[in-house]
């Protein structure tokens, strides 16, 4: 029995072609409906591992999983991009004339938005998952209604894809991270990026002044989120992702950012795998 991965959606989903790229090694899934589920299959050791969406290049962060990350003390141990590919598909023999509605996951539909425009006979119904509308079209012989997903759910599940590669902005991709309960130590020599929240003190200046040690210590700024403090009206916190070359800045950057922020927490340490 391989590592047991938790994904949000089913087989033939963009987490699943993540979770095989990823760990390239016999895995068995844990299929969750929703990254609050997700994060429940590996509190409650269901699962090993998660793999999560985190942000796209086109609709930006996705803002509630950063919260899931720092709330259940998740760590980060790795990351992917995954470009996406979208695909309308429906059961065999059918053509686009026949279709009466089209069902997939909101992101999904929205990144297809222009070519669904060029069908206005189609209307558009919002689902959980892609590969989940997919397999709810072959288990309930469904006609006139399509999917949009990934061709591996087509594959999967027998459809007949009608029109490929739809989606509106063709470089299209998705960062997905790793996440467990306990962190992977990796050897410091292979580490070159880190994920970190902060909260700073209302004075002036002071995210400029911790935004200055970073690039003090020689650490590139690649992401900064910010996201309100629950407890506290108009308090916010920030999610940060940086790069470095030498993980002894980072280790110094760490132990003044710990003195000068009001809170801080290391979310991960891990390989930048855009290099």
């Amino acid at each position: 029995m391989g590592i047991k991965v938790a994904i949000q959606g089913i087989k033939g989903s963009n987490h699943h072609q993540v979770a095989d790229a990823y760990f390239e090694k016999d895995l068995e899934l844990v299929e969750c409906l929703s990254f609050h589920g997700l994060v429940d299959q590996l509190l409650t050791k269901q699962a090993d591992q998660g793999v999560m969406a985190i942000e796209n290049s086109i609709a930006g962060s996705i803002i509630p999983n950063y919260a899931l990350v720092q709330s259940n003390r998740l760590h980060i141990i790795g990351e992917y991009y995954h470009h996406i590919h979208h695909h309308l598909m429906a059961l065999k023999g059918q053509n686009i004339s026949h279709l009466q509605e089209v069902r997939s996951h909101p992101m999904a539909l929205l990144q297809c938005r222009e070519y669904l425009k060029t069908q206005p006979h189609i209307r558009m119904i919002e689902d959980v998952d892609t590969a989940e509308t997919a397999r709810q079209i072959q288990e309930g012989n469904l006609k006139g209604i399509a999917a949009i997903a990934p061709k591996m759910a087509a594959d999967l599940y027998d459809l007949e894809i009608l029109a490929s590669e739809i989606q509106t902005i063709k470089n299209n991709a998705t960062r997905f991270i790793i996440v467990k309960t306990e962190n992977t130590v990796i050897p410091p020599e292979e580490i070159n990026k880190a994920s970190l929240r902060f909260i700073t003190d209302h004075k002036r200046g002071s995210l400029a002044t911790v935004l200055n040690v970073m690039s003090d210590c020689n650490l590139n700024l690649t992401k900064i989120q910010s996201l309100p403090v629950i407890e506290t009206p108009w308090k916010y916190s920030f999610f940060v992702d940086i790069t470095f070359d030498s993980y002894e800045n980072f280790v110094k950057a760490k132990s003044l950012l710990g003195i000068m922020t009001e809170e801080f927490q290391l979310l991960g340490e891990y390989k930048n795998a855009m290099l």
